[in-house]
């Protein structure tokens, strides 16, 4: 299941989700099912094998070349977990990336709040966007990753805060995107019914304990860009239940949001 095709990745998965397509080429995965969100079911998911206006948090554009990477995004109407816990969906994709990078032959870890490093450089090897879709009393959010697969070649510049870009492929993993499709989104499947069932609460889930074992910013001496234009410098320490980071900043600690942050760069 070398390529991207929508027909096999149903009978892999087996009804895990209600619906799956894949097209050649859109703006973004991510804009197209919050705009489908009033209509879309439950666990919907679209796959492009291009991206042409393909973005990540604040707005960034997240380059995607056609026949590289994986990009995908799932539409989820989590009933019975509160609008205020839809943003660790974040962590949970993370979750579900490791183990895909894993399962591909690569040694991989988290950058809080979105990336997923690989390889002894620790390099970008994908990053995660969850939006809300405002559709009234039964609210909907939208989870778009995007997963560097195959060679890179000279396509994709480093990424904001100077991260170099890898793929699995460049990290001597598997570079077959069906397969790679197929795992993620079973990983997908299996931590978000978790966090689904638990309402939400990460640690309830078993999620919490994973994210904080592959987090690779947990007890590093960060430099944390905020909106605005401050630097904050601390220890992290922890991600809490909300998926939040905790910093030791010295006498005292100071919790964010990814919404709080720009960036944030280890110091040494």
């Amino acid at each position: 299941m070398s390529a991207l095709d929508a027909e096999a990745l149903r009978a892999e998965l087996g009804g895990r989700y209600a619906a799956v397509d894949v097209v050649a080429a859109t703006g973004s995965t991510n804009a197209d099912l919050v705009a489908a969100a009033a209509s879309a079911a439950d666990r919907t998911v679209l796959i492009a094998d291009e991206q042409t206006a393909g973005r990540g948090r604040r707005a960034r554009t997240w380059v995607s070349p056609p026949g590289s990477g994986l990009y995908l995004s799932v539409l989820l109407r989590p009933d019975g977990v509160p609008l205020a816990r839809f943003g660790s969906l974040a962590l949970v994709a993370g979750v579900a990336l490791v183990r895909t990078a894993r399962a591909a032959g690569v040694a991989a870890s988290l950058k809080w709040p979105n990336d997923l490093l690989a390889g002894s450089s620790l390099a970008k090897c994908a990053g995660v966007l969850a939006e809300v879709a405002d559709t009234g009393p039964d609210p909907a959010v939208v989870v778009g990753i995007g997963l560097n697969v195959g060679p890179l070649g000279t396509a994709v510049p480093a990424g904001p805060g100077g991260l170099p870009p890898t793929s699995l492929a460049q990290e001597g993993g598997d570079a077959d995107r069906g397969r790679a499709a197929a795992t993620l989104l079973a990983a997908f499947d299996e931590a978000e019914s978790a966090w689904r069932g638990s309402g939400g609460d990460l640690g309830a889930a078993g999620l919490l304990a994973q994210y904080r074992g592959a987090c690779s910013t947990l007890g590093q001496r960060v430099r944390v860009e905020l909106p605005d234009g401050t630097d904050l410098h601390g220890l992290a320490v922890d991600v809490d239940e909300a998926g939040q980071l905790v910093l030791d900043v010295g006498g005292g600690t100071r919790t964010l949001s990814a919404g709080d942050v720009v960036h944030v760069r280890p110091t040494g």
